[in-house]
């Protein structure tokens, strides 16, 4: 037992006695944790099926369509919009290997500024570090951590837990907070979005839930949401809206398509093919091409 515990109990008596008897049946290891039930019902608009722990598991094509195609942060904001999910995008970010998307699962991770008497609580129920959270992942996950923006001492990884995320995963990371050997960790391409350095190890922060609902910037993430960052900002995907995102999508990049061939040939003016060709002929045309790139499997 950790002597954080024991000497919890001798100050509390019997009532610390019986928290421990019902932590140990609960098999609590952190503050806050939802049933695999409350997990669904949380995020009950998702239409897929779901990890053990009730975590929405949007199927890995649909990542790989997001990863590959050249959706813009914009497309997928004005579908959001449509949706009233009005600010599920956060900026602001040092991003390490801009150059590569990145695309995953949320898996959400909850620190809190550390005192004493929460401490004390976490000893009993079990407490959970950073590296405890990080061997909970699997692939396709996105660590996205909580460190309400702390930089010194707010150092979630280093190079070598962070080239473990990266190879257990093969995503990246989303994290409120710093890292350090940040030379290191770019070396290996892992696409990383962090407030800041520091060069001094993770303390003065408690952990206190994992896959719960986490605040990054201004933003509400849920468990299994979607994570898509561009190389300038993050933006957090209800799974609900994913597949209309990818759907919708396919349909632009084809008009587009067939808007750039038409520029190709140099016979028209722009404002008569975009944005909406007003010849019928012309629509009809682009309307075919559209419909024979969507039977395309």
């Amino acid at each position: 037992m950790p002597s954080g515990a024991v000497h919890w109990i001798r100050h509390s008596g019997w009532k610390a006695v019986m928290l421990l008897f019902v932590a140990a049946q609960l098999g609590w290891g952190q503050l806050w944790k939802l049933s695999p039930e409350e997990l669904t019902e949380l995020t009950k608009e998702s239409p897929f099926e779901r990890f053990p722990d009730g975590r929405p598991k949007v199927p890995d094509d649909l990542l790989q369509k997001l990863r590959d195609w050249d959706i813009g942060i914009e497309d997928i904001i004005s579908h959001a919009r449509q949706n009233k999910y009005e600010s599920q995008y956060e900026t602001g970010w040092k991003v390490l290997n801009p150059q590569t998307k990145l695309v995953g699962r949320a898996f959400t991770v909850q620190f809190m500024p550390a005192r004493p008497d929460l401490g004390s609580f976490l000893d009993i129920r079990g407490r959970m570090r950073n590296q405890t959270a990080i061997d909970m992942l699997q692939e396709g996950d996105v660590p996205v951590v909580d460190l309400y923006g702390k930089i010194e001492a707010g150092t979630f990884v280093g190079d070598k837990l962070a080239y473990y995320v990266w190879k257990t995963t093969g995503t990246g990371v989303v994290l409120d907070g710093s890292m350090f050997y940040v030379q290191n960790i770019q070396k290996t391409g892992m696409p990383a979005y962090y407030r800041g350095f520091s060069p001094s190890s993770l303390r003065g922060a408690s952990l206190t839930g994992t896959n719960i609902p986490v605040q990054i910037g201004d933003v509400t993430v849920m468990p299994g949401d979607v994570v898509f960052g561009n190389g300038e900002a993050t933006f957090f995907i209800p799974p609900a809206l994913v597949e209309e995102i990818v759907t919708s999508f396919a349909s632009t990049r084809s008009r587009y398509e067939w808007i750039k061939k038409k520029f190709d040939e140099k016979k028209y003016k722009s404002s008569e093919i975009y944005g909406r060709p007003k010849d019928p002929e012309l629509l009809k045309e682009m309307e075919d091409y559209v419909k024979s790139k969507q039977s395309q499997p």
